[in-house]
């Protein structure tokens, strides 16, 4: 049975591998009248989406070693409807064209908090077209910072990756390197640099 049926309250999934900021938003859309179901992995998210069915999703850009972008189709596959916010840690066009193209409702950078949240949720469509953002439109409210290169090689390997459906032997082909570069590249953790 379906929390929302048992509950009254809109169920919220939400999507991070950072625990305390996880547990965080959590607890603070518990506080505005949410259910929030919380996953640290893709896996957790997708199990829980099938069980409870919720009908909106925070999900973060970089969840472990995965992209964030693979989890929205899998999310809207079990509830068409959802409305489902990214949040990333590094602002990139290329990501928030591709997390709008995929059915995502928006896409904030962090730091952000549950109202900032709650807002893009109940926006209206926006009369920009979402296929060509400035950067400053992506996260108006932070200071213009230049994102590591690192980061920056993590994003364009998913958004190749995502465009060759997962498949890493044909995303390496794509690139131009060994599919095991490919696999480290991808594994390693952009923190720990």
């Amino acid at each position: 049975m379906s929390i929302k049926a048992t509950s009254g309250q809109p169920v919220i999934l939400i999507v991070d591998d950072d625990l305390t900021f996880l547990h965080t938003l959590a607890t603070s859309f518990r506080k505005r009248g949410f259910t929030p179901i919380t996953a640290d992995t893709s896996f957790k998210a997708t199990s829980l989406q099938q069980q409870h069915r919720p009908d909106h999703a925070v999900v973060d850009l970089k969840i472990g070693s995965e992209s964030g972008l693979r989890l929205i189709p899998l999310l809207r596959d079990v509830n068409p409807k959802i409305e489902i916010i990214v949040l990333t840690g590094y602002a990139s066009i290329a990501t928030a064209v591709s997390a709008i193209r995929l059915g995502a409702k928006d896409y904030l950078c962090k730091p952000v908090d549950t109202l900032q949240i709650l807002a893009a949720l109940s926006m209206k469509q926006k009369q920009t077209s979402p296929e060509h953002p400035s950067e400053r439109e992506l996260c108006p409210s932070i200071p213009e910072q230049r994102m590591p290169v690192y980061q920056l090689e993590w994003e364009y390997l998913q958004k190749v990756l995502l465009e060759h459906n997962g498949n890493i032997s044909a995303a390496a082909r794509s690139l131009g390197m060994h599919r095991r570069t490919l696999q480290r590249k991808l594994n390693k953790r952009s923190g720990s640099r």
